[in-house]
């Protein structure tokens, strides 16, 4: 396998391609002013319990226009409040930060073929499991573009509480459809994905993207599994009454992770705002300056940020979602745009053309899951900072 540049000695504090004001009272008071319909959108959606507190952050062309949080950690009155810094569990929008971003790396070192098929790297998704002929079909590229057929989601969890003998289920899940015949987001598919990955790279998945993302672009609240340390800095996602039975708080919400140790494809890794949007920031500018780290290069994320056909008519892009139809990116973002949504209440869209990252960070799962409410509020939210963002 090629070998991929090393970031072991990057420095974790330096912080590419983002401009933060030294004036940080003034920062405040300024974004307050500029964006105060999309603060009374996140202040009205915690009075009505849609979720107990929000962190966010806007980026503008490599200058950070906005970081705050509002809220609680809980509804309780004596409940943490929630800091610019604090950390969510991102839930599914660890298929953008980290799965995708590893594709996306051994991609460029020639480790990562899009038209591989799965069974080559992992042969038990086809050998011995009934149509096999036709799982043969599935490819890497299908994995990442949710077209391969497999289901969206499973609670594997229920029957299978050791890793070997879960992602033994997910190697036999029957499909739901023929492969690359229709665009179903598939959890399923980025758990394989995710092992697949750990295959090519030769080491596992948080290593990987510790060392050669979240350390190159100085994302130091960024990682799977957080020390116990870290706990009271995490929001909580849950009262967990049924499986875990008790407060998920510093621990992965989603059940199949939690039985895979914390780490996989699909979900697993915790993060801030401002990590968010150094992430992005990535993306955004992928030219590397004086000083500055880079991670991925300009032609593989325009290939990673394009919608994939067949299946006709898909929103998704490579790991990653587009705009389209009653989009949670609002009604503003332009067409080239790429982003990601977490079950949690994260999400993260990034306007290629405008230079514009925005993320939301929520515990819309606390107490209990019951709040749909986050569907309304995302495109409420982003309408308002693009609003608050032309009226200056």
């Amino acid at each position: 396998m090629p070998p991929l540049k090393s970031h072991r000695d990057a420095p974790s504090t330096e912080i590419p391609h983002i401009s933060i004001p030294e004036d940080a009272a003034a920062s405040t008071l300024n974004q307050r002013t500029r964006f105060a319909a999309a603060y009374s959108v996140l202040e009205d959606a915690i009075s009505e319990l849609s979720f107990p507190g929000a962190a966010f952050g806007v980026l503008l062309q490599g200058r950070l226009l906005a970081l705050d949080g509002v809220g609680r950690f809980t509804y309780e009155p004596e409940s943490p409040a929630v800091l610019p810094g604090t950390i969510y569990d991102l839930a599914s929008v660890t298929k953008v930060v980290a799965t995708t971003s590893a594709a996306m790396l051994l991609h460029q070192s020639g480790v990562f073929d899009l038209d591989q098929p799965l069974g080559e790297v992992l042969p038990g998704f086809v050998v011995g499991v009934l149509g096999g002929w036709e799982r043969c079909k599935v490819t890497l590229r299908m994995l990442l573009a949710h077209s391969s057929g497999l289901p969206a989601y499973a609670k594997l969890f229920e029957e299978h509480r050791d890793p070997t003998s879960l992602l033994t289920a997910c190697l036999q899940m029957p499909l739901a459809a023929p492969p690359g015949t229709r665009a179903d987001y598939s959890d399923i598919g980025f758990i394989l994905l995710g092992k697949a990955i750990e295959i090519l790279a030769r080491e596992p998945l948080d290593l990987f993207c510790a060392r050669e993302v979240f350390t190159p672009l100085g994302m130091t609240a960024t990682r799977y599994r957080p020390p116990e340390a870290w706990r009271e800095l995490v929001a909580p996602t849950v009262n967990d009454t049924s499986f875990r039975r008790r407060v998920i708080q510093g621990e992965v919400h989603d059940e199949n992770c939690f039985v895979l140790g914390g780490v996989s494809g699909h979900a697993g890794v915790f993060s801030s705002a401002l990590d968010v949007l150094r992430y992005a920031a990535c993306i955004l500018s992928p030219k590397k300056t004086a000083g500055e780290q880079t991670v991925f290069d300009e032609t593989t994320i325009n290939m990673f940020a394009a919608r994939q056909s067949p299946p006709k008519d898909s929103s998704r892009a490579l790991g990653w979602d587009t705009p389209s139809g009653e989009s949670s990116a609002g009604h503003h973002f332009s067409q080239r745009s790429v982003g990601h949504l977490g079950y949690t209440g994260t999400s993260l869209w990034i306007d290629l053309e405008r230079g514009l990252a925005i993320t939301l960070l929520t515990n819309r799962t606390w107490p209990d899951r019951a709040s749909q409410a986050i569907r309304k509020i995302r495109p409420m939210f982003h309408d308002a900072i693009l609003d608050g963002l032309r009226e200056r």
